[in-house]
């Protein structure tokens, strides 16, 4: 199921998908990090936003 990207809600603005390549290489981009490397934060730290991007800040040193 794909997202409806006229429906616009900031309810899922708190998470990062890793079914969503658009959203993983935004984040990916964002901290200058791989998208590889997203989705292996994701898998082991789940997909909330302030967590990914403090363990993104981690990586990065």
């Amino acid at each position: 199921m794909s997202d409806d990207k006229t429906k616009r809600d900031f309810r899922d603005r708190g998470r990062v998908s890793a079914d969503e390549d658009y959203e993983v290489r935004y984040f990916a981009k964002q901290h200058r990090i791989t998208p590889q490397q997203v989705r292996e934060l994701i898998g082991e730290h789940g997909n909330d936003r302030k967590t990914l991007e403090r363990e993104a800040r981690k990586l990065r040193g």
